[in-house]
């Protein structure tokens, strides 16, 4: 499983990022898991099953779900009280449910 995560700033997302890979280790799943700009969006949306957008830049969802769709790929915004929680497992949880 890749998810990519993609944020405006970044602190909290690489925080989330670490919650979830633990979380993933302590399911015995294999789970490539990373953070990016919304920059890097358009070129590395390809390379992973599932982007997941920090509540702070849900505005981009529409515009970067488009450039999913043409990868068979899905956008999803991470749960708000989830991210301020830094709850790893909730997300990644609710990102293993997207992904069925």
């Amino acid at each position: 499983m890749k998810i990519l995560l993609v944020c405006s700033a970044g602190m909290s997302t690489s925080l989330v990022v670490e919650k979830m890979k633990k979380a993933a280790e302590n399911k015995g799943l294999e789970a490539e898991i990373v953070a990016i700009p919304l920059e890097e969006f358009d070129n590395a949306i390809k390379d992973y099953d599932i982007a997941l957008l920090g509540p702070q830049i849900r505005f981009k969802k529409d515009q970067f779900q488009k450039v999913a769709e043409q990868y068979g790929k899905k956008v999803e915004v991470i749960n708000t009280m989830d991210y301020g929680m830094l709850d790893g497992e909730k997300i990644l949880n609710s990102t293993i449910e997207l992904l069925k």
